[in-house]
């Protein structure tokens, strides 16, 4: 995919990132298990690449808190590098891991943990900031209980939507 091809796949990516939470925005609680903003930084990791996608995870957030104002600050600025870290494992694992499709879950699934990890620690260097306590039991409960529906939705839908885009592109001179 040629660098002109990549930004354009982001923009759209971007945009689907700032106007996918408007879909479930009606029920907040139903909004943070979906987890919609992450699913169109995992489709990018895959098809545009690792810098691509980094940039997309890290600027959603941030621009969806200026133009909407939400997520609400300081949460926008932990899932901005989230998200981002998202981006950037999941596209640099998916380069160096062979083509096949199992090893996407691979990307897929270390971009999951490590995307959690990175927002569990800017959570709790906010929290120090802001003198409020960031429990690990609060940890938890935000990263994996309340998220467990988007994580196996991501799990489920990433890998063959971008099997289906890929073949797509391809076929179709995109």
């Amino acid at each position: 995919m040629s660098k002109t091809k990549r930004m354009i796949f982001s923009a759209l990516f971007l945009a689907l990132a700032l106007t996918l939470p408007f879909l479930t925005g009606q029920i907040p609680t139903f909004g943070r298990m979906l987890c919609p903003m992450h699913f169109p930084v995992l489709l990018c990791a895959f098809l545009c690449g690792p810098y691509w996608a980094a940039a997309v995870g890290f600027t959603a957030p941030i621009l969806r808190f200026v133009i909407f104002h939400a997520p609400v600050m300081p949460n926008a600025a932990a899932m901005s590098a989230e998200l981002l870290t998202y981006g950037l494992v999941c596209g640099i694992l998916y380069r160096l891991l062979p083509k096949k499709f199992g090893f996407s879950y691979v990307a897929l699934i270390a971009a999951m943990i490590s995307g959690r990890l990175i927002w569990g620690a800017a959570m709790l260097t906010i929290s120090g900031i802001n003198a409020s306590p960031f429990t690990f039991s609060a940890f938890i409960s935000s990263a994996v209980t309340e998220s467990l529906p988007g994580i196996i939705l991501q799990i489920l839908l990433i890998p063959p939507v971008t099997l289906l885009l890929k073949n797509y592109t391809s076929n179709h001179n995109i």
